[in-house]
């Protein structure tokens, strides 16, 4: 007898399953044709009988939805705005009545089977989501005809795109026959391509001969970016100004890789820098500022002696993000090489305007922007929070307290005691004899706290200049107002340039950045005595109870809602608390350039340059804590805490750049010096008898809570020499 052969039989059920899904695939499309000839016949022979008088839209699609066996769909904010419609229709297809409806609110619409689709018109014509989809695809290479993988492929004008393989290669789907597709790539020039009767798209993507040229600061000097070996990250001036921003540490958040960028949303106070990760766990890793080629010098005290505020003083938070030029950032040991010790957890070279020859500009930039403060972790709504103590209570003592879900009023009066208030909230619960939470009274403390948050900036700036001299001034006014009450900064900034060159041999200049701050803080945690306490405002009003009450039957402020002393009330707390930080500060950069090969022909290329940068800063911080206050327990406190730096650095340079050939040499002899002197004090009281005297009349009480002062003298002296090719 024969045998079956297993393989024989495997092929002929892979035919048979083929055969299968062919059937399935014609009855499929067979049942879809019919549906669509049955949809359209069916919208043709059905006549309605509507009338409208002053009706929306909406009433218009529901009565023909209700009248008819189509659904009809769109987009709300397409008819917000639209007409009232009167009008009546006898014996009228369904299309008759949309074409007649929507012919004025310039909207149109497409059928699928029994589905009516409302889109918009265009000027090219009907916007008809039935126009027919195709794909895409192509490879992407460079001038020299090499692949090109990571390249962005993206339709014009929508979210829909690609990236290319290892191989060049891309593909897109779902495309219209008039759309344009965009390939760009880090380093390359973006280009676009119309996708009209083509289904492959080949690209040859060009260097950016720009970005190659580009010139940034080094340290001590700049150079061609196509000639830097060291790890450097750049962030232009269109850059920085693409968005609002309030310093230059926001200028470069997402924009500098391999540096990161902590926010902070309090008015006045910068996020945190690293560079390639955090190098110490206890000593400092912020980068070395170098502004204008002047480093500088930075230091963290804590504010009014209190370890958890800390304020860094000399940063670059005083700089108008308008008056920067741009910002390259040291990342590797070459940051080391250049700086020393200083530079080990990396540099940011920020440069800021100067004039340049043509004629006068006078410029003006404003924005204004909002914030508000989204909580990702709602608290229990009243309800639920009165049953999670009620487990709470349970699980302490099962065999006094009954289980959460069989409450008893009895029970609730032994749970919640030492607000009336409160406790009528949680018996409007009991007002029909069983327990129903949801007629509880809710209260969110965060929203008497919050508040939307307001920034204003304005930038007045003015440029101009011949070959002889030019000159860049600014003055900047900068107004926000923090989402969390209590919390503010007004800051006044004004920037001035001056390069001049008098004979080809020697040239000069001057640049001078001020600023004027006010910070309003908030809520201090200076004179924090109360149990009540935590680490701010808004922390303060997350942790009250949400069936507490904040005013009782009177309109009276409640000190403690809920009953409990460690939760005190945050009702207007920033009457009752305010910490303002004002500083002054002016920081200078000098310069005096000698070309001795203007001079001495054989001498090209040789340069001597002297740069001196002061740095003066003066910084006062005023606290006054009411009794009232959330972190306080009955008597007010207040202290006042001044420092003074003042700085300077002197460098001494010499520069010699040779050209061979296509070789570039350049030489660099380096002799600087820095010297550094801080003076501070502090004095702070508790039981200040008047709330109007805040810092101002320490002397009023009988004795100072704490006092102290000091001085402090640094010097820095330093050599480097730098051969670069």
């Amino acid at each position: 007898m024969k045998k079956n052969d297993p393989k024989q039989r495997h092929r002929r059920c892979r035919v048979l399953r083929k055969m299968l899904n062919i059937m399935k695939v014609t009855t499929l499309l067979f049942f879809l044709a019919l549906m669509q000839v049955t949809a359209s016949s069916y919208s043709q022979q059905t006549k309605l009988n509507l009338k409208f008088q002053n009706e929306t839209l909406e009433s218009v699609f529901s009565k023909i939805e209700a009248n008819s066996e189509f659904s009809i769909f769109y987009k709300n904010e397409m008819i917000q705005n639209s007409k009232e419609v009167t009008a009546e229709f006898k014996n009228a297809s369904i299309f008759d009545i949309l074409d007649q409806v929507l012919n004025a609110e310039n909207m149109t619409y497409t059928v699928r089977n029994k589905l009516i689709m409302i889109v918009p018109k265009t000027d090219g014509g009907i916007e008809n989501n039935s126009q027919q989809q195709k794909s895409v695809s192509g490879k992407v290479t460079d001038s020299s005809g090499e692949a090109l993988p990571g390249v962005s492929v993206v339709v014009k004008g929508t979210t829909n795109g690609s990236i290319t393989d290892n191989n060049g290669n891309y593909s897109l789907s779902n495309i219209s026959e008039n759309a344009t597709l965009q390939f760009s790539f880090v380093g390359m020039k973006m280009q676009e391509v119309s996708v009209s009767g083509k289904a492959t798209i080949d690209v040859s993507l060009m260097e950016d001969a720009i970005g190659i040229e580009e010139v940034v600061a080094i340290g001590y000097g700049v150079q061609k970016k196509s000639d830097v070996t060291g790890a450097l990250t750049s962030v232009s001036s269109e850059e920085i100004n693409a968005r609002p921003v309030k310093n230059a540490v926001e200028a470069m958040q997402g924009r500098a890789a391999g540096v990161d960028i902590t926010s902070n949303e309090r008015p006045g106070a910068v996020g945190s820098i690293t560079i390639r990760g955090v190098r110490s766990l206890t000593a400092s890793n912020s980068p070395l500022y170098v502004i204008d080629g002047i480093p500088l010098v930075t230091g963290t005290v804590d504010a009014s002696n209190v370890s958890s505020n800390k304020v860094t003083l000399g940063g670059i938070d005083n700089l108008n993000p308008n008056d920067i030029e741009s910002i390259d950032i040291l990342k590797d040991a070459s940051a080391t090489a250049i700086y020393g010790s200083r530079g080990a957890n990396g540099v940011v070279l920020i440069t800021t305007k100067a004039g340049k020859s043509g004629k006068f500009t006078l410029n003006f930039d404003s924005s204004v922007t909002s914030e508000n403060m989204h909580e990702y972790s709602p608290l229990f709504n009243a309800g639920d929070y009165v049953d999670y103590r009620r487990w709470a209570k349970y699980y302490s003592n099962t065999s006094t307290f009954p289980r959460g879900d069989q409450p008893t009023q009895a029970n609730d009066a032994a749970i919640f005691t030492g607000d009336v208030t409160a406790t009528n909230n949680i018996n409007k619960g009991w007002a029909s004899g069983t327990w129903d939470g949801s007629k509880l009274t809710t209260t969110d403390f965060t929203d008497f706290v919050t508040r939307t948050g307001i920034t204003t900036q304005n930038t007045l700036s003015a440029s101009g200049g011949t070959d002889k001299m030019k000159a860049y001034g600014s003055f900047g006014y900068l107004d926000s107002k923090g989402v969390v009450k209590g919390q503010g900064l007004k800051r006044y900034s004004a920037n001035v340039s001056i390069d001049i060159t008098p004979v080809k041999w020697f040239s000069f200049g001057a640049k001078l950045n001020s600023s004027y701050s006010i910070q309003e803080y908030g809520q201090s945690t200076a004179g924090n005595v109360a149990v009540s306490s935590r680490s701010g405002l808004y922390e303060s009003a997350y942790g009250i109870f949400t069936y507490a009450l904040p005013y009782d039957a009177d309109g009276n402020r409640i000190d403690y809602p809920g009953g409990d002393i460690a939760i005190k009330t945050i009702i207007d707390e920033e009457k009752y608390s305010q910490d303002q930080r004002v500083t002054l500060r002016a920081f200078g950069s000098f310069y005096g350039q000698l070309d001795f090969g203007t001079l001495i022909p054989v001498l090209k290329g040789l340069r001597f340059r002297t740069n001196f940068g002061p740095d003066i800063e003066t910084w006062r911080d005023g606290i006054y804590v009411d009794g009232k206050s959330v972190i306080r327990s009955g008597s007010a406190f207040a202290s006042l805490d001044k420092i003074q730096r003042v700085s300077y650095t002197l460098d001494n340079l010499l520069y010699y750049d040779k050209t061979l050939g296509k070789h570039d040499f350049g030489f660099t002899l380096l002799q600087s010096q820095t010297q550094f002197e801080t003076e501070s004090s502090l004095m702070s009281a508790n039981n200040v008898p008047f709330s109007s005297q805040k810092w101002n009349a320490l002397g009023a009480v009988s004795s100072l809570q704490s006092y102290r002062s000091g001085f402090i003298k640094q010097s820095l002296l330093s050599y480097m020499a730098r051969l670069s090719t």
